[in-house]
């Protein structure tokens, strides 16, 4: 069974997909509302992660 690496963002991607700035990214992580690891100092974003956060806003706002 082959399994595929989920694919992982950097935050520019993650600015560049929900159109903010780069503090109010790193402010998501931060607080736990954007799913994040961190790999020898740099932080990735998961791509599910950011779809997973766009779809709890739109429950949210509902």
């Amino acid at each position: 069974m082959t399994t595929t690496a989920p694919e992982l963002l950097t935050v520019t991607d993650v600015m560049g997909r929900l159109k903010l700035g780069r503090s109010k990214v790193y402010d998501l992580m931060r607080t736990h509302r954007l799913a994040s690891i961190k790999i020898d100092g740099a932080r990735r974003v998961p791509a599910d992660a950011v779809r997973d956060f766009i779809q709890n806003q739109m429950a949210e706002a509902a």
